[in-house]
């Protein structure tokens, strides 16, 4: 099974992208939705002994969290180490499941996919990309975007350009779903000649 790793910056159009690879069939891998289940459940309480105060009756409140760690280096280094492990569990167990289940490829869809070293897991990247003002313009269409807040979470993750030169594929989304539905769909048609390359631990 070739596993495929999904990631770009913030506002780049990554999770259309993921969308586009499970309409054909591929199964992804969503880092993000696992972290949001693991703050509903099993992270909550670990993390609220690291930074009391930070979770309620549903689980982590992600804004109070993100007030404790935002710029703080040390305080995200400690909430990466309770829940980056736990992230990496569900995704080798779906791996493990999907290739039984006799999938051909497989999709990370990891945000900071680089910047953790998780490209040593796959064996092959697709960056999407897009031009900076529409990026940011796509990311201050969120609700309770701030300049700051964009500052921070660009600060975390690697520069567009150095995402590109290190990709396998790019994703450009900035000529409409089409277009980048076109894209997914010619590297699918690469994919299963992608040698296996991807370190497993």
């Amino acid at each position: 099974m070739v596993v495929i790793g999904l990631t770009g910056s913030i506002g780049m159009g990554k999770s259309t992208t993921a969308r586009f690879f499970a309409e054909a069939g591929v199964p992804v891998h969503d880092a993000d939705q696992v972290v949001h289940l693991l703050y509903a459940g099993e992270a909550a309480p670990l993390i609220e002994t690291a930074f009391p105060g930070v979770t309620d009756v549903n689980g982590v409140d992600r804004a109070k969290l993100a007030a404790r760690v935002l710029g703080d280096a040390d305080a995200l280094r400690r909430l990466e180490g309770i829940v980056h492990p736990l992230v990496r569990r569900e995704e080798v167990k779906f791996l493990e499941a999907t290739e039984r289940a006799g999938a051909a490829v497989a999709v990370l869809d990891i945000p900071l996919l680089f910047e953790t070293g998780g490209d040593a897991r796959v064996d092959a990247v697709v960056v999407v990309t897009a031009p900076a003002p529409l990026q940011r313009a796509r990311v201050f269409e969120r609700a309770g975007m701030t300049e700051e807040k964009f500052a921070a979470l660009l600060a975390k993750q690697m520069a567009d350009a150095e995402k590109r030169r290190r990709a396998d594929f790019i994703v450009d989304t900035s000529q409409g779903f089409d277009s980048a539905r076109e894209q997914v769909h010619a590297i699918l048609r690469q994919a299963a000649a992608l040698p296996i390359r991807r370190k497993v631990t």
